[in-house]
């Protein structure tokens, strides 16, 4: 290294260890030393180092400032691309009640069921009785459905699919109950009105508690206030007990109508129930058969 590059360097280096002792770092420690230029180069016009080299501030006390931290080597940086992000899924929004049919500009009547069934759903969102549930839940599920529908099913809570997007029974529930409504019943299940005794999701999908059930059931009855249902359908012991708030099975239950408010009430097997046992399929059949004659409807043909 010829004289000019070398008193260059010394220049440079010592400018900078003087920038990072104004800076807090006294002591200083280098991982590698310049390397040597290659002699058969050409010197440069301006006196520069021929390498670059790494280094790191080295605490030598425990009065030195904080250490800088190594910079990264290639395969480092390459295997951090190959690690995979945990993302944070985004917790989904609380909805307001899914209603059909679409409001009729010219149905003043229909009109105000929704805002006041809107409205029920905002006090069920803001609802922070039930400290587990509310601890646990992703949002509140209101109900959904036709504001006047003439039936109207009970369920016992929300389950981990309906808690994700807001609605009652949109899982594998859901979709038997929809073959219960529409292939069994004949009629579409928009037609219908659909909630549970809970509006949120009782952890691990256990049955709510009757506190849990207490504490919501001014919601419950506030939407059977605006709905006025004509029938109701229980779906499991959890719905039919709460309701007609009664303690005994719900074999004893079945096969009987019930008045609860002026509504006729027919009880029967929870959609997952059925999903565990096929073989209650057929007493679940019976169940609605009754409530169809019930209610004027003929059975569809298969």
């Amino acid at each position: 290294m010829d004289k000019l590059t070398k008193t260059s360097l010394n220049f440079y280096l010592s400018e900078y260890l003087a920038d990072l002792k104004r800076a807090g770092v006294k002591d200083l420690a280098f991982d590698s030393q310049i390397a040597p230029p290659d002699d058969s180069a050409p010197s440069p016009a301006k006196p520069v180092a021929s390498r670059a080299t790494s280094y790191r501030a080295v605490p030598q006390s425990s009065q030195t400032a904080q250490a800088l931290p190594p910079r990264s080597t290639a395969a480092e940086r390459a295997a951090r691309a190959e690690t995979p992000t945990r993302r944070e899924v985004p917790r989904a929004p609380n909805l307001a009640p899914t209603l059909a049919p679409p409001l009729a500009n010219d149905d003043p009547e229909l009109a105000e069921r929704v805002d006041q069934l809107k409205t029920i759903a905002s006090e069920v969102a803001r609802c922070q009785l039930c400290a587990e549930l509310v601890a646990n839940r992703t949002q509140t599920v209101f109900g959904s459905g036709d504001p006047r529908a003439r039936l109207l099913f009970l369920g016992e809570g929300p389950g981990a699919e309906e808690d994700l997007r807001g609605e009652p029974f949109v899982g594998r529930s859901g979709k038997l109950l929809t073959d219960m409504i529409e292939k069994g019943m004949g009629i579409p299940r928009s037609s219908v009105f659909i909630c549970n005794v809970v509006r949120c999701r009782p952890p691990g999908n256990r049955n709510p508690t009757d506190d849990e059930a207490e504490a919501c059931r001014p919601f419950l009855d506030a939407t059977f206030n605006v709905v006025k249902p004509q029938f109701v359908c229980c779906l499991g012991s959890i719905a039919a007990t709460n309701l007609l708030g009664v303690k005994t099975s719900l074999g004893s239950l079945r096969g009987v109508v019930h008045d609860y408010r002026g509504a006729k009430v027919v009880c029967t097997y929870h959609p997952a129930y059925l999903l565990r046992n096929p073989g209650a399929k057929k007493d679940a059949w019976l169940d609605l058969q009754l409530l169809m004659r019930e209610m004027g409807l003929e059975t569809p043909r298969k």
